[in-house]
């Protein structure tokens, strides 16, 4: 499967963004897809996920602000992320586990600015 994310960009502190993963085929029948995120000298992490049946778990560094749902009609993964700090900037990267493997999308990159 082949993963496109998109919607990064420069944004201000305390705003919000949508971003989306756009895969090359159904997902739903992925058992997981996932959102992580690399900060400049830092080791990329998770920033969350999502089953296949819709269950979702969050890193606690954006609990209570982030939404990650999927769209199994247009083959989407979508990150919602709100009240921007600083630290949230970094290239964001979706993922997707099929079969045993994980596949990557390139990143975008997000810019909060304060």
């Amino acid at each position: 499967v082949q993963l496109q994310a998109s919607g990064g960009g420069l944004v201000q502190a305390g705003g919000s963004l949508r971003l989306t993963c756009q895969a090359s085929e159904n997902i739903d029948n992925l058992p997981y897809m996932g959102w992580y995120r690399q900060a400049p000298g830092k080791q990329r992490e998770l920033v969350g996920g999502i089953s296949i049946g819709d269950a979702t778990t969050f890193a606690d560094s954006v609990k209570g602000r982030c939404t990650i749902s999927r769209d199994n009609v247009n083959n989407a993964m979508y990150l919602q992320l709100s009240s921007l700090k600083a630290e949230d900037t970094a290239v964001y990267y979706c993922s997707a586990l099929k079969r045993g493997d994980v596949y990557w999308g390139q990143g975008t990159l997000v810019t909060v600015s304060s």
